[in-house]
């Protein structure tokens, strides 16, 4: 079966990002793919360092004792990947964006795992800074060489405190809808 990786960039259990990766997720499962949420909680990832030495040792970043390595394994047997971020003071939080530049990197020193691989971003927040987030995401997926699945609007949903965004029905609706179009491209590519 086609698989889709959720990274959930949020810190906290229970979050609004982790029920919004829930429900692509599912969506993503009735659609004929399988599902795996990977939690950034209790994880801290650093920025890449620009050794380069993922050019040397292809498929495998040099810093190893915080987890990426692992992470990056299962996306490459993957067909896609989703990743999903709290809006932290208008953009999104810095650990997403320290992983998914350091995934890129050992994508790009290898066998370009990335390309053509389908999925998108998802942002949650209290009130804005959703857009900007969004829009910083997907320069990972357009400068990988990625497919990314649209829906009815922004992949974007309404919340503050852990559980509120459960009150945003659009929100939602549109990441189920986003999550069910990810596995249906997929499975049309397949």
């Amino acid at each position: 079966m086609k698989k889709v990786i959720l990274l959930n960039g949020s810190p906290r259990a229970g979050g609004n990002t982790e029920i919004l990766c829930r429900a692509c997720a599912e969506a993503i499962e009735k659609n004929g793919c399988e599902a795996e949420i990977i939690s950034f909680r209790g994880k801290s990832f650093r920025s890449c360092i620009a050794c380069n030495k993922c050019k040397e040792n292809p498929g495998e970043c040099a810093i190893k004792e915080d987890g990426l390595n692992e992470i990056i394994e299962k996306i490459k047997k993957a067909e896609g990947l989703i990743v999903a971020s709290p809006v932290y003071f208008g953009t999104a939080r810095g650990d997403m964006m320290s992983a998914i530049q350091r995934i890129a990197m050992v994508s790009y020193g290898g066998d370009r795992f990335l390309s053509g691989m389908v999925g998108g971003p998802i942002a949650v927040g209290r009130r804005g800074g959703h857009t900007a987030t969004i829009q910083e995401l997907l320069m990972f997926y357009f400068i990988n060489d990625m497919i990314v699945a649209g829906s009815d609007y922004w992949n974007i949903a309404f919340g503050k405190l852990p559980g509120e965004v459960e009150e945003d029905s659009e929100g939602l609706a549109v990441i189920a809808k986003f999550g069910g179009n990810v596995a249906n491209i997929i499975n049309k590519l397949n």
